[in-house]
């Protein structure tokens, strides 16, 4: 039978002047499927008890860091401990957050990218196999209703066969050297020892998630042009490839942190032989089809004529504009009711299971790798590097 309560969740990172701690917070618990009951949000012992105070939680259970906080809760009974552990701090705590939580035998919802190398993000991948545990990474824009929609008309064939896709992530925030101020997130996504990589980790892996996502389809070659355009700056900050994907498919994915006057500029084009559609996250209630032989059409969210993906992922009737925090909520929702249904001893729902994985995450760290080392080994002239993979299974 179905779980009877709420599941429990912790979070690992989140604290005091994290703006992504309190995302996740409102994604998770916005279906009213999961409350939080522990944490460890700082390095800092204080600045944890002091955000798990303002979250109203128990102070026992606010902890001084990840490790006490797996080692703290695997302790508990099993009707008092925590189901799931989220993992929202800088990129390379994910790793060793992720493991130590997998290997007492808790389920997982990490932030994207997953690692910052390759070999973690395998042995993450083994590590998940090798306990039996869900595993979801938060890549949110595979979450919004009409993502889903392009994505049901493309593996239905209404595009015809796939000829190009173009994929946009441009923002401005970065177009200063604002990491010399002091701010908080830009200090740590311009770190490399704490980042990895800087665009293409940040946005650059939701691009090629998004894609992917869509077209059902992966990057076999690419040729990338990375570069930082801020001087004293030591992570790339800009960066453009040529992809070519399976079946023939070719792309381009642009992504830009110093892109100045963006906001968070993310558009898809997808081009068939009978069609094409594109999607903006700026005006993410929109999907634009433009067939081969008609007019352009513009599909909306809340209509009854999307695909039953689309439909399932809608919250609110057509003309209520939702959009990311909904988005997020539906990748957490999926994620929720699959780890739900193992508490349960149940068998998920198929519809359920669409959320991004593991695997997902080793495919965006070897994307992001892949492209380091084309853009690093180009220079200004560019060749071309093989990027096929499978992750582990």
């Amino acid at each position: 039978m179905p779980l009877n309560r709420k599941l429990r969740y912790g979070m690992v990172g989140g604290g005091p002047g994290a703006f992504i701690g309190a995302v996740h917070r409102r994604a998770a618990e916005l279906d009213g499927l999961a409350e939080l009951v522990a944490g460890a949000f700082s390095t800092t012992p204080q600045k944890s008890l002091e955000q798990g105070r303002a979250l109203h939680l128990d102070p026992s259970r606010c902890y001084p860091s990840f490790e006490a906080m797996a080692e703290g809760e695997a302790a508990r009974a099993p009707g008092d401990r925590i189901d799931v552990v989220v993992i929202v701090t800088p990129n390379h705590v994910h790793y060793a957050a992720a493991r130590a939580f997998i290997e007492r035998g808790f389920h997982v919802i990490c932030d994207k990218p997953m690692t910052t190398t390759l070999a973690d993000a395998e042995a993450l991948c083994r590590l998940v196999a090798e306990h039996g545990v869900i595993f979801a990474l938060t890549h949110n824009y595979s979450g919004y209703p009409l993502v889903k929609q392009a994505r049901a008309m493309v593996a239905s064939g209404a595009l015809g066969t796939l000829r190009k896709v173009v994929v946009e992530y441009t923002q401005g925030w970065l177009g200063t050297a604002l990491e010399t101020s002091g701010q908080k997130q830009a200090d740590w996504r311009t770190d490399p020892a704490r980042a990895g990589a800087g665009a293409l980790g940040d946005i650059g892996s939701h691009a090629e998630q998004l894609a992917r996502y869509v077209t059902g389809q992966r990057i076999t070659r690419l040729m990338a042009d990375v570069g930082t355009v801020i001087p004293g700056r030591r992570v790339d900050d800009d960066a453009n490839l040529l992809l070519r994907y399976e079946h023939g498919l070719r792309g381009i994915l642009h992504c830009s942190q110093v892109a100045t006057g963006e906001e968070n500029r993310i558009n898809l084009r997808v081009y068939g032989s009978q069609g094409s559609l594109e999607w903006a996250q700026e005006e993410p209630n929109r999907l634009l089809l433009r067939p081969l032989d008609g007019p352009l059409q513009l599909l909306t969210r809340g209509s009854g004529y999307l695909s039953p993906e689309a439909q399932r992922a809608t919250r609110l009737p057509s003309g209520h504009p939702e959009a990311f925090f909904e988005a997020f909520a539906n990748v957490y929702g999926n994620a929720l009711r699959t780890i739900a249904a193992r508490v349960a001893g149940e068998t998920p729902d198929p519809a359920d299971l669409d959320f991004p994985t593991v695997q997902d995450g080793a495919i965006g760290v070897h994307f992001i790798e892949t492209a380091l080392r084309s853009g690093g080994e180009a220079g200004c002239g560019g060749h071309w590097v093989d990027a096929a993979y499978t992750p582990p299974a």
